[in-house]
């Protein structure tokens, strides 16, 4: 007997069945890392299954951009499940409206509207959720996003950290912007909007498990200002743009690398990482490239608009560290490779495992 027989499939619903590639047998942390193993299960299980129309899967992004009846939208969703759930410069409800925000402007899109949904563990203490319900608001607020809805579930003491928070975003897109990782050319230029690495070694040591002391802050904060200077000043230059969360800079540019079929070479010396962050990685073996953050994004620049990009960045408040870190190249292709202080090179990969879980 066929399968299709035996389960009433037509031969050509067979034939057009999508191909599963994700064979791990069971989810581990490292799948939602952000790094190769979320990349192997967003593409080998979720994409064939969710988006098996499309003969081709675009490449992955922050966000998707929708056209219905010749309106424009863009939407986004995301979770947020940081432990502990305030830490300094933030708190896991400020962190789910700025990276909901930061997924939109990305994408060349303004916030407008978010709905969220809060899972709530029986037991949470009440001044605890009225702080991230006040702290989400004022971040609302500040990013000039509506909260137009949502929904609270309640689980079982122990089964949810106290909170996790799921948001909705949707967007009205700048005419300005075309996101597209393959409209990157070698001679493009790599811009990053300030210091990276605050938010996940923050993260870390707000745990209390190291015997280790920096003062640092969360990098959390809406980049939608920082976009729109940048897409006033060099809007028809900007080819891609991405918000390294989890995975980092390192994975972020990795993708990209893999979508457009160039190479990105990296200057060492021209990424801005704070004294404390480079400290704390160097002590636990961490690269600050593979490290989260929730307040900087990169971008890639036409050359002959990339002095443009760079000054509007550098101008915009909160854009003052902004720097030119590297540049689009034929080779290594595929591949992220860095240029060190020193005269080496090395090649950084996509981040493999979990060294910093339950950060964003």
């Amino acid at each position: 007997m066929s399968v299709a027989a035996n389960s009433g499939i037509s031969s050509a619903e067979v034939a057009r069945s999508p191909k599963i590639r994700f064979r791990e047998p069971q989810i581990e942390m490292a799948h939602g890392a952000g790094g190769k193993a979320s990349r192997r299960l967003v593409e080998g299980l979720f994409a064939p299954l969710l988006f098996a129309s499309s003969s081709e899967l675009e490449p992955l992004g922050d966000a998707a951009h929708l056209d219905f009846n010749g309106t424009r939208i863009a939407i986004t969703t995301d979770s947020f499940v940081v432990k502990p759930l305030s830490f300094p410069g933030g708190s896991i409800g400020e962190l789910a409206v700025n990276g909901t925000v930061n997924d939109l402007a990305v994408s060349g899109a303004r916030a407008e509207a978010m709905v969220v949904t809060y899972v709530l563990e029986a037991g949470l203490p009440t001044p605890v959720l009225e702080g991230e319900v006040r702290a989400m608001g004022n971040a609302a607020r500040k990013a000039g996003v509506t909260i137009a809805g949502g929904d609270t579930k309640v689980v079982e003491h122990g089964k949810a950290d106290f909170m996790y928070i799921t948001t909705t975003g949707i967007g009205r897109p700048l005419p300005s912007l075309k996101i597209d990782p393959r409209s990157v050319r070698p001679g493009d230029k790599i811009l990053l909007s300030g210091p990276i690495g605050d938010h996940g070694i923050t993260i870390l040591l707000a745990r209390g498990e190291l015997d280790l002391e920096a003062d640092l802050r969360s990098d959390t904060r809406s980049v939608f200002p920082l976009v729109e200077a940048l897409a006033n000043a060099a809007g028809p230059g900007v080819r891609w743009m991405r918000d390294p969360t989890r995975g980092g800079v390192a994975t972020s540019l990795n993708e990209l690398a893999r979508d457009c079929g160039c190479g990105i070479v990296l200057q060492e010396e021209t990424i801005p990482v704070h004294d404390a962050v480079r400290g704390a990685c160097e002590l636990l073996g961490l690269d600050p490239l593979h490290i989260a953050n929730e307040g900087q994004f990169l971008a890639v620049i036409a050359p002959e608009y990339a002095d443009a990009a760079l000054n509007a960045l550098s101008l915009a408040p909160g854009g003052e560290d902004a720097q030119t870190i590297g540049e689009v190249r034929e080779q290594p292709s595929g591949a992220v490779l860095v240029t060190t202080r020193y005269g080496g090179s090395r090649i950084v990969d996509m981040l493999v495992g979990d060294p910093l879980p339950r950060i964003c």
